[in-house]
């Protein structure tokens, strides 16, 4: 009996496809795939949730102290003469930031080796390159998905039989987040 299914790929192929749908399911909480792949992807999805319940209060806030370069009214930086040259004015401010706990940061590099970085880019083409947006799937999965199973033992996901799919009559899933 074999651990996993080759899904017709070759390995680089087919790690390249389970990580594309698992990046798709935590990205947009639904995914419409085969269910061979549904399946798959099912068992990657819950380790990397379970592993967010697991870890998502193992931190510890800690304050700072940053430098921020004063802007003016245009949102230019300020800028001041000193011995000829022209250097950047600063303000120091405390913020609060989560620094992770060794556990919860290996946590954390475990789900990057599944997830792809996620660029969304604006619909309008006015302001596509300027509003470009990363979004952090790990931060994701601990802040919002985690929170959500807190208090649930496994059965993150749930697969929906659709339908044969027309072209070559494989059994088309909706694989979501319960």
């Amino acid at each position: 009996m074999a651990k996993y299914r080759k899904l017709g790929k070759d390995s680089a192929a087919r790690k390249a496809l389970l990580r594309n749908q698992v990046t798709a399911l935590i990205l947009n909480d639904k995914l419409i795939t085969t269910e061979a792949r549904a399946k798959e992807v099912q068992k990657i999805a819950e380790k990397l949730i379970a592993l967010a319940v697991r870890e998502k209060d193992n931190f510890e806030t800690v304050t700072i102290q940053a430098k921020v370069p004063q802007k003016d009214a245009e949102g230019k930086r300020m800028k001041e003469t000193v011995d000829g040259k022209e250097v950047t004015v600063y303000d120091t401010v405390e913020k609060e930031i989560k620094k992770d706990n060794p556990s919860r940061l290996h946590a954390r590099r475990q789900m990057e080796k599944y997830l792809y970085k996620v660029k969304v880019v604006p619909a309008e083409p006015a302001g596509r390159k300027r509003n470009t947006k990363e979004i952090d799937l790990t931060t994701k999965l601990f802040e919002e998905i985690a929170t959500r199973y807190a208090d649930r033992n496994g059965g993150y996901t749930r697969i929906i039989k659709v339908a044969p799919r027309r072209g070559d009559g494989a059994m088309e899933v909706i694989l979501e987040l319960v």
